[in-house]
């Protein structure tokens, strides 16, 4: 008979809580934006792009850790509603660049203060310390896939 400790609840693993966890950040954020069009993914990919106008795929998946097949269809979108332009690179034909078009940086502006909001809503009733804990540690776990 197996015993206590080697029993598996998966309510208690680390991917299951950080899942968990997200899905409550995503709902938020979908409650939230006024921009009922604009994914979370989408957001931080549009902030990704303004914050290094002008580059490539590879660029915004490091920066924003959305795998590469995912960031196609961000992009597209994006593309699609004229908040960012795609354009083949002046010196290297073969690579596009990406850059946040006026109405991308707008979209920015308008919905930073919501996602401040969000940022809020989903610590919760984390006090302060808890919040430095929560980022140190996430930052932390992150840090584990450079080594």
């Amino acid at each position: 008979m197996p015993s206590h400790k080697d029993s598996y609840d998966f309510h208690d693993q680390v991917g299951h809580l950080l899942r968990r966890a997200y899905q409550r950040h995503a709902s938020i954020f979908q409650e939230a934006i006024p921009d009922s069009d604009l994914t979370a993914a989408q957001f931080v990919t549009l902030c990704a792009v303004k914050e290094t106008q002008g580059c490539s795929l590879n660029d915004i998946v490091k920066a924003t850790a959305i795998d590469q097949a995912t960031i196609r269809g961000v992009v597209e979108r994006l593309k699609t509603r004229a908040l960012i332009e795609v354009l083949p690179d002046p010196t290297d034909g073969r690579k596009l660049l990406v850059r946040t078009t006026p109405a991308g940086i707008a979209l920015i502006e308008r919905t930073v203060p919501f996602a401040k909001q969000v940022t809020e809503r989903t610590y919760g009733t984390l006090n302060a310390g808890e919040r430095v804990g929560l980022l140190f540690l996430l930052r932390k776990m992150m840090e584990l896939d450079s080594e």
